[in-house]
This record gives C-alpha cells, sequence and structure tokens, in this order.
C-alpha cells in the first residue's frame, strides 16, 4: 500500500530527499518561496538549491503547509534546526494520529540544548519519530550518485515499515535503532567540519586534516556516549561515514566556513554569502555547554567555539590545539 509523504522545507537536501521518495510513493513537498514551488511543478528543478539537478516528475510541490499536512501519512522535517519548532506547531494544527515525523535536520535547538527528535516529543508526545542520517551531501546524492544513509527510530517494528519509502536505486538506506547516536552523530559531525576547514584553508596539509578528523571522531564519540549513543554507532555511516564526508568534501557548509575562516576572513562575511546554513557555527556553542554539563573534554570543538563565538582566529585555535598535553591516544582530549 502506498504512504502519502509531506517534505516541509524546499531546501537542497529536503528537496533531494523529496525527490527520492517520488520515485516510490505519492510524495508533496511544501517550500515558503512561491516561485520555488512553481518551478519545481512546471520545470523539475530547484535551481536556488540544486542548480543543474532534474528532480522527479512524480514530486508535487504545495505552497500551502497545511495541504501538505492534513493528506500526509508520514512527515519529513526538511527545515533547518532554528526553524523547526515553529514549523512543527504548524504540523500540530493539521496532522492526524498517529502519523511518523523524520527529521532531516543535523543540528541543536540553541535555547533549549534539545536534538530535533526531542523537539518533535515534547510538541507531539504520541507520533514516532526518527531521523535520515549519514554522508549525505545532497548534490551528488541529487545528481544520481551512490551514497548510503541511516535511518533511525527506537521503534524496529516502524523502521522496516519506512525504509523501502526511502530506499531508492543507488541510495541505500541502512535501519538503525539507536535514535540517540544517529541524531547525534550528525549534529557534532558538523563542528569538526569547521575545524578541518581551517586547517584547509590555512594550508595545513593533509596529515593535519587526518589528525583533526581522526581526534575529532574520538571527541564525538566521547559525548555521545555521555548522551546516551551506542559507540559502535560512532563508527558507522552516522558517525565516521559522515564526518569524513562533512569534512573533506568542498560541497560540504560547514567545512566551506571553516576554509574561509582559515583564510583570514571574517565569520559574518562568510555567512552572509551563504544561502544555505551551516549547522556546526550555532551548534558549537550548544557542544561545549553540553560537554561542560557532563564533564567531556573537546579541546577541538572548544578551539572551533572560540573562533565562531568569541573572537579568535583560526590560526590561535591550530596554536592552541598544539599547546595541548601530551597523552595516550585511548586518554581523551
Amino acid at each position: 500500500m502506498s504512504l502519502n509523504v509531506g517534505v516541509l522545507g524546499a531546501g537542497s537536501w529536503g528537496t533531494t530527499v523529496a525527490s527520492l521518495i517520488a520515485n516510490n510513493t505519492p510524495t508533496q513537498i511544501w517550500g515558503r518561496n512561491a516561485d520555488t514551488v512553481r518551478e519545481i511543478n512546471e520545470q523539475q528543478s530547484n535551481e536556488s538549491y540544486l542548480p543543474g539537478v532534474k528532480l522527479s516528475k512524480s514530486l508535487k510541490a504545495v505552497e500551502e503547509i497545511s495541504d501538505v499536512i492534513r493528506t500526509a501519512d508520514l512527515i519529513v522535517m526538511g527545515v533547518p534546526s532554528k526553524a523547526f519548532r515553529e514549523t512543527l506547531i504548524h504540523v500540530k494544527e493539521n496532522i492526524r494520529p498517529w502519523v511518523p515525523i523524520i527529521s532531516l535536520a543535523k543540528g541543536f535547538e540553541l535555547e533549549t540544548k534539545y536534538r530535533m527528535t526531542e523537539v518533535v516529543k515534547e510538541i507531539l508526545p504520541d507520533h514516532p519519530c526518527g531521523v535520515l542520517t549519514g554522508p549525505n551531501l545532497a548534490r551528488e546524492i541529487a545528481a544520481g550518485q551512490a551514497a548510503a544513509s541511516v535511518l533511525a527510530m527506537e521503534e524496529a517494528n516502524m523502521l522496516g515499515r519506512l525504509q523501502p519509502i526511502f530506499h531508492n536505486g543507488l541510495f541505500r538506506v541502512y535501519t538503525n535503532t539507536d535514535l540517540v547516536g544517529c541524531e547525534l552523530g550528525g549534529a557534532l559531525k558538523n563542528v569538526i567540519a569547521i575545524a578541518a576547514g581551517m586547517g584547509d584553508g590555512a594550508g595545513a596539509g593533509d596529515n593535519t586534516r587526518s589528525a583533526v578528523i581522526t581526534r575529532g571522531l574520538a571527541e564525538m564519540t566521547r559525548l555521545g556516549v555521555a548522551m546516551g549513543g551506542r559507540p559502535e554507532t560512532f563508527a558507522g555511516l552516522a558517525g565516521m561515514g559522515d564526518m569524513l564526508a562533512t569534512c573533506t568534501s568542498s560541497l560540504s557548509r560547514n567545512h566551506h566556513v571553516g576554509e574561509q575562516l582559515g583564510q583570514g576572513r571574517k565569520l559574518d562575511d562568510i555567512i552572509a554569502e551563504m544561502n544555505m546554513v551551516a549547522e556546526g557555527v550555532k551548534s558549537s556553542k550548544v557542544v561545549i555547554e553540553i560537554a561542560e554539563e557532563l564533564d567531556v573534554d573537546m579541546p577541538i570543538a572548544r578551539e572551533v567555539y572560540k573562533v565562531c563565538h568569541e573572537g579568535s582566529t583560526a590560526r590561535r585555535a591550530f596554536r592552541g590545539l598544539l599547546r595541548q598535553e601530551i597523552r595516550s591516544e585511548a586518554d581523551p582530549g
């Protein structure tokens, strides 16, 4: 039986996922911009976010959010973390009972430090929720290149029902019941990607990048496990896989921000030029606050926080990391 899917948010990743799902089941996407909605319907494209990509002819775009929600058997949240709660309130006004909600966002709610599924559980406690996450660069997937992702929910039976909706050709979707770990992997790696980008922008070299990624993965795992995730999750697609893609690709928004910072540019100027959100900038503040509460040492994330929120520079950040005490690789820090 086909399910009606509603995707909220017509950015690069929301549009990509909607186009993939539309090949499997009836799918509508809601976008704030009327021109984007018209373009998707009339030209099967979204040039602002996915230049040169042809979308599924089966995908239908809608301007009125309630029209999408009322008929949906599954809601996919493709909006960034800063708009998540506001959009979810609209969902609550129109959603039918027990409809699952899947988040695509990789960040935290700044005021509460909540993961996105924690926001769902607060506003819509009777609805199953989960995340789609992994090394998923939207432009590559939209262009038809092979990729793998993880659909994570706590309800194993629900996972089995929803997995075929997302799985599509070269886009392989695996399942995981470690919702906390998978969601944290997607949020935490953005901060490390900024650090990797700063090194690349400053011309630090491949050895430095490898060290940042490896030690950053150790930091991410320590905090993720302290917050309730399973350690093996961070060695998989939602952890190491996503970290590698985000820390090395020119398509990564967070790596781009770090690279520009490494070249000496001001953060405000970098952000002003971007039409998409680099979640790691704001997430770095939440990450450090949580790490302090749980007494988890995260030296790389702390230096990123200093650059993004305390006026430090990439050069100072790497000096700070070099001043770290030498210890066993198995020790934190």
